[in-house]
C-alpha cells in the first residue's frame, strides 16, 4: 500500500539559516573516513547556499581538522579555538569532527570572533541514546508506537520497513547535532513479531543502521530474552544452559556480521510480563551476563533495564511498596555483573513521575556500570500535548549528590556512565508533535554532553536554532512560557510529591482513585484525616532507608522532608504544615488554581506573538495550548473537589470548589 504523503517537514534546530555564518566563509576539512566526508559535504551545502568557499586553496577561515598525536578513533572530543587569524576545530579522532562542525553551526557569528579563547569539549557520557519504544506491527493497545505522541514510527509503516529512508537521515542529522550517538530502534517490550528483527528481519535493522552511520549514530536493538524459545529454536531460555548460551552466541556473531558497527542490546526482562531469568530459578546477573557473553567478543555492551516490580499486588497490603523494587532486586547482586553489561535505572524510583526522589539504585551500586534513564516522551507530563520544559527536572537529577554537599566534584554525582532517554519523535511534520516539545529532545543531547549545563541557556540555545533571528519579544516570550512549564504541570496535577492520579491505561487526564485499588500499586493512601504514603523506616515501608546519609535522614524526618516530596514518603493529616507555612490542603487548592491560571496566561502571551513566527507553528502551538488550559481546569477541578469532599475542608480563599 502506498504511503500517505505528508506535509512539508519541519526543520527543527537546524533549518538552512543557521549555517549562514559558517556557509559564507572559508572552510576546509582535514580527515578521512565516513564522519570527515559528511562534514565535508555539509561544508559543501553550506557554502554553496551562502556563498562561501569549501575546501579552499587559500588560507581557510575555519579549519577542521584531526590532531596530528592521533587520538582514539571513537573520541568524540574536540579543541575549538583561533589560530593564526582562523577559528579551528581540533578534534581528537575522526569522530570529533561532527560535533566540533555542529558546535561551530551552534555559535553562527560568535564562532568565527578573533577574541575566541581555547575551548576543550568532551562528552559526559561516553554513551548517549535514544530509546524508541517503535512496534513493527501496529499493537491492538498501544499502536504503532507505545506511548508515543507523535504519529507513526519513523522506521516502519504497516508492518515493514518504509521505502523511504530519507527522513531517518534528517533525524540522525538533528540527532547527532544535538550530542546524541546512538538509538534504540524498537519497543522494549518485544513482541513476537519484533522478536524477529534479530534473526530473519536483521536486514531491516542493517538498512536502517547504514541510514544512522553517516551521522555517527549506532543502532542497537531491544531483544526478547525468551527469543530462542519464540523463534522455535530451543525449548528453553535458561541462561545457564549451554545450549541457550551457544545460541545467543552465534546469533550475535551474525548480527555484527551484517552490522559490523551494531551497538548492543537492550533488555527488559521479568518486567510487567516481559520474559525473563527468573522462570529458570536464576538471576538477573545470570541473564545479564549471558548476553554480555556474547556480545563481548564485538566490544558491545547489553543493557539491561532496572524496571523490575511486582504488578500483581494487593493493594490493601501496606507493606508493598513498588518505589522499593529496583533496590531490593539489583542492590544485592552489585558487583556479579560482567563488565560490557549496564544496568539501564529510571531517574526515579517509580515511573517518570512529574515529581519524584532521584532512583537510591544510582548511589548504591558502584561495582556495577549504570545508566540513568530519563523519558523525553512526556508519558506522565501532559503526552506533547501540554508544554512542559523538563531539562530542569533532568538537571536536578544529573547533579544530585548523595552526599548531600553542593561543593563536592562532579565524582560525587550520579555514578551512571551512560544517559538513555525513552524518545518522542515520530512521523509528525513537527517531529514531536507539538513544536515546543523538541526542546526537549534537543536538550537530551546537550545534557549528555555537559549535565551541568544551565536548562536555561539550552533553551536560549535551541530558540536561537529553532527561531533564527527571533526579536527580543518573541524570544522572552519563549522563555516566560517554557522555563518554569514542568513546575506549572506540576500544580495543576498531582501535589507534593503523589503520583499516578491518571486514567489508567493511556494515562492522560485526571483520575485521583484510577490507580489506586489496581495490582500495580498503591500511590496516594488518601482518606478522610490524612495523605501520602509512609516510606520511612520507623514506621512505614522502609524505603528511606535505601538512601545514603544524609538523605536517608532528611526524607524519614518530617521536619527536613522537602516540601514537594512530602507526600512521596509521609502520610500526613491534611492539616500538616508544610515549611511553606501554608498546610497541606490549602497547598493543593492554591496550586491548582494557580496552575490553571498560568496555562491561561501562557495562552494569551503566545496569541501575543503570533506575526513571529511560522504560521504553521503558531497554529499547532496555539491547539495544543487550548487543549493544554481545557485540561488543566479538567485537572483543578477534579483534584480540589476530591480532597475537598475527602477532608472536609474548605478553601481558605473561597474560591468554587465543585
Amino acid at each position: 500500500m502506498t504511503e500517505t504523503p505528508v506535509p512539508e517537514i519541519h526543520a527543527a534546530w537546524l533549518p538552512p539559516v543557521v549555517f549562514r555564518a559558517l556557509g559564507s566563509r572559508r572552510v576546509r576539512v582535514d580527515g578521512e573516513g565516513p564522519l570527515a566526508g559528511t562534514v565535508r559535504a555539509e561544508v559543501a551545502d553550506a557554502c554553496a547556499r551562502f556563498g562561501g568557499v569549501a575546501q579552499p586553496s587559500s588560507p581557510p577561515d575555519l579549519l577542521l581538522t584531526v590532531a596530528a598525536s592521533g587520538g582514539a578513533a571513537g573520541s568524540e572530543g574536540f579543541l575549538l579555538g583561533h589560530r593564526d587569524g582562523a577559528t579551528v576545530v581540533l578534534a581528537d579522532g575522526p569522530a570529533g569532527l561532527l560535533p566540533g562542525f555542529f558546535e561551530v553551526v551552534r555559535r553562527g557569528e560568535a564562532a568565527f570572533d578573533p577574541g575566541l579563547a581555547d575551548e576543550r569539549h568532551e562528552p559526559h557520557f561516553g554513551l548517549r541514546v535514544l530509546d524508541h519504544w517503535d512496534n513493527v506491527f501496529v499493537h491492538p493497545v498501544m499502536g504503532q508506537v507505545e506511548r508515543g505522541y507523535a504519529g507513526g514510527s519513523l522506521f516502519w509503516h504497516q508492518g515493514r520497513l518504509r521505502d523511504d529512508l530519507t527522513r531517518v537521515r534528517d533525524y540522525a542529522r538533528l540527532l547527532a547535532a544535538s550530542g546524541v550517538n546512538a538509538v534504540t530502534v524498537n519497543n522494549v517490550n518485544v513482541h513476537e513479531g519484533e522478536t524477529h528483527l534479530l534473526t530473519d528481519r536483521l536486514g531491516e535493522v542493517a538498512a536502517i543502521a547504514s541510514t544512522f552511520r553517516g551521522y555517527g549514530i549506532r543502532v542497537h536493538l531491544a531483544i526478547n530474552f525468551a527469543a530462542p524459545v519464540i523463534l522455535g529454536d530451543l525449548p528453553t531460555a535458561d541462561p545457564l544452559d549451554p545450549a541457550v548460551r551457544r545460541w545467543w552466541s552465534d546469533t550475535t556473531d551474525r548480527v555484527f556480521a551484517t552490522i559490523p558497527d551494531f551497538g548492543g542490546y537492550l533488555v527488559k526482562a521479568d518486567s510487567e510480563g516481559q520474559p525473563g531469568p527468573f522462570t529458570y530459578g536464576r538471576t538477573h546477573a545470570d541473564g545479564a551476563n549471558m548476553l554480555a557473553a556474547a556480545l563481548a567478543p564485538h566490544d558491545a555492551p547489553v543493557r539491561w533495564r532496572a524496571f523490575v516490580y511486582n504488578h500483581r499486588q494487593d493493594w490493601r497490603d501496606r507493606t508493598t511498596d513498588r518505589a522499593r523494587a529496583a533496590h531490593d532486586h539489583f542492590a544485592p547482586l552489585d558487583g556479579r555483573f560482567a563488565g560490557n553489561v549496564i544496568l539501564q535505572v529510571k531517574h526515579g524510583p517509580m515511573d517518570f513521575q512529574p515529581r519524584e526522589p532521584v532512583s537510591p539504585v544510582l548511589f548504591a551500586m558502584p561495582n556495577t556500570r549504570l545508566a540513568v534513564e530519563l523519558q523525553v516522551t512526556q508519558e506522565y507530563t501532559g503526552q506533547q500535548k501540554h508544554v512542559c520544559y523538563l531539562p530542569p527536572m533532568w538537571s536536578g537529577v544529573l547533579g544530585f549528590r548523595p552526599t548531600g554537599d553542593a561543593s563536592a566534584a562532579d565524582s560525587g554525582r550520579t555514578s551512571a556512565v551512560v544517559l538513555s532517554a525513552v524518545a518522542n519523535a515520530g512521523d509528525d511534520r513537527f517531529w514531536t508533535g507539538h513544536p515546543l516539545a523538541q526542546a526537549n529532545l534537543y536538550a537530551v543531547g546537550r545534557l549528555g554532553w555537559a549535565p551541568g549545563r544551565d536548562p536555561a541557556a539550552i533553551l536560549d540555545e535551541w530558540i536561537s536554532l529553532t527561531f533564527p533571528d527571533a526579536p527580543p519579544r518573541l524570544r522572552r516570550t519563549l522563555h516566560t512560557v517554557m522555563d518554569g512549564s514542568w513546575l506549572t504541570y506540576e500544580q495543576y496535577t498531582a501535589p507534593l510529591g503523589v503520583g499516578f492520579m491518571v486514567r489508567p491505561g493511556h494515562h492522560y487526564g485526571p483520575d485521583v482513585d484510577g490507580y489506586e485499588y489496581t495490582p500495580w500499586g498503591t500511590y496516594h493512601f488518601a482518606d478522610r484525616d490524612g495523605i501520602g504514603v509512609d516510606r520511612t523506616v520507623a514506621t512505614g515501608t522502609g524505603f528511606t532507608g535505601q538512601y545514603p546519609p544524609p538523605w536517608r535522614d532528611r526524607y524519614e524526618s518530617l521536619s527536613t522532608c522537602p516540601d514537594e516530596l512530602l507526600l512521596f514518603f509521609h502520610h500526613v493529616p491534611y492539616t500538616h504544615v508544610l515549611q511553606s507555612g501554608t498546610t497541606v490542603i490549602q497547598h493543593i487548592y492554591d496550586t491548582h488554581f494557580a496552575g490553571a491560571q498560568r496555562v491561561a496566561e501562557m495562552r494569551a502571551q503566545w496569541r501575543s506573538v503570533a506575526g513571529l513566527v511560522d504560521p504553521a507553528v503558531h497554529a499547532r502551538v496555539t491547539e495544543r495550548l487550548a487543549e493544554q488550559h481545557r485540561s488543566a481546569e479538567e485537572w483543578r477541578d477534579q483534584i480540589n473537589t476530591y480532597f475537598h469532599r475527602k477532608s472536609g475542608i474548605p478553601d481558605a480563599k473561597g474560591r468554587p470548589i465543585h
